[in-house]
């Protein structure tokens, strides 16, 4: 059977003295009177930028505020500028979130790849470690060049030129840019056992590792 892999954004989570974090989370949100001078900055940016206080994989970003507002930065430009269609940058989110087992990741954007055009059944099997039957062409593309990099940490030939043909070469490189930042994100949230919303169910099963 071959696995699939995955990537987000999510619900807001204030920084704030009274914010509920889990026993497990290792960096939640840091009280306001605890923020550094430089941290009570990256805030500010942070808001500029995205209209909101931080949230998922920017609380545990907030340690290191300068790289938190540039990831935040880059990661308008990818998820919202790109030159791929919502439903590609969503696959392709869906398909790290999977290969990292990052909940937060899939939870958030789960319904946004369904709201995008992703259909159920290709969500399912992501979800589930399978290839996804059925698949338009560029979504087989996509999912062939994640595929790829993930398992070989390479792009064949073959696939590479399917994806140019298809994506032009901008394309190739914002569809493996999307994946690369959304895999940084999940390291982050993977390092820091960063929490889901109180009471929400862990939306994805381990897979068997070799």
């Amino acid at each position: 059977m071959r696995r699939a892999f995955a990537f987000i954004a999510g619900s807001v989570l204030l920084v704030t003295s009274d914010a509920a974090s889990s026993a497990q989370d290792r960096l939640p949100p840091i009280p306001q009177e605890h923020l550094t001078p430089a941290q009570q900055r990256s805030l500010e940016e942070f808001a500029k930028i995205r209209g909101t206080a931080p949230f998922g994989p920017f609380i545990p970003l907030m340690r290191s505020p300068e790289v938190m507002v540039r990831v935040s930065a880059l990661g308008d430009q990818l998820r919202y500028k790109s030159s791929l269609p919502p439903r590609l940058s969503e696959f392709i989110i869906l398909l790290v979130a999977r290969q990292w087992t990052q909940q937060y990741e899939w939870f958030t954007h789960e319904s946004v790849a369904l709201k995008a055009g992703l259909r159920p059944a290709i969500v399912t099997a992501v979800a589930d470690g399978r290839r996804p039957e059925g698949m338009a062409d560029d979504e087989d593309i996509i999912y062939s060049l994640c595929d790829e990099l993930t398992r070989h940490r390479t792009v064949a030939d073959a696939t590479y030129a399917r994806a140019v043909a298809k994506f032009g070469e901008q394309g190739v490189i914002d569809a493996t840019s999307i994946a690369g930042y959304y895999t940084l994100l999940a390291m982050v949230m993977n390092t820091a056992r960063t929490a889901l919303p109180e009471g929400t169910k862990p939306p994805l099963a381990p897979l068997p590792r070799p």
